[in-house]
């Protein structure tokens, strides 16, 4: 019998795809909204904030006002993999119609994916496939067409994609559903 493995590529790969503007945008909205997150995402972010960004003057950084954690949390999402999945899961729950459009979306284009409110933090990061003939542009002209009220950036519905999809388009990587 032979057993099947998936290679993951960490969370933090993530980064090779965001501008560094657009990262920036994702890590502040999360920092500045983080009390109205559900408790346990409020408590991850707290859990990984202490023990992966270093705030000078404070011996938990979770505890620093948001501004002076920006800075370091975003060094944090670029090089951790744990904090990058706190941070992007959060995300998420903050955008949670356009979670539920994306999942839809996906669905609808014969993904394989966990329910959309499934903890993606859980899984060792993302797998280096991307469905045949699907790319950025592609998924974001469907979600136009098939939300064509919705006014939402082309960068949260690819962010979307890859966290509810678990999957980054690597170059060079095999496709699959």
């Amino acid at each position: 019998m032979t057993e099947k493995r998936a290679a993951f590529l960490p969370f933090h790969a993530l980064n090779e795809f965001m501008t560094d503007d657009y990262r920036l945008e994702v890590v502040r909205a999360v920092l500045n909204q983080v009390e109205t997150l559900s408790e346990q995402t409020r408590l991850e972010i707290d859990r990984q904030t202490k023990d992966f960004v270093t705030v000078p003057g404070f011996r938990n950084s979770a505890k620093a006002p948001s501004s002076l954690r920006l800075k370091p949390s975003i060094l944090a999402f670029e090089k951790n993999p744990r904090f990058t999945a706190a941070i992007v899961s959060a995300w998420a729950e903050l955008h949670s119609h356009l979670r539920a459009q994306v999942y839809d979306l996906l669905v609808s284009l014969g993904w394989e994916i966990l329910p959309a409110d499934d903890d993606r933090t859980k899984i060792p990061g993302f797998l280096p496939s991307w469905p045949a003939g699907q790319d950025f542009d592609m998924l974001n002209s469907a979600f136009v067409d098939k939300y064509p009220d919705a006014q939402v950036q082309s960068n949260d519905i690819s962010l979307m994609a890859v966290w509810l999809g678990g999957r980054l388009p690597f170059p060079n990587s095999p496709e699959s559903p």
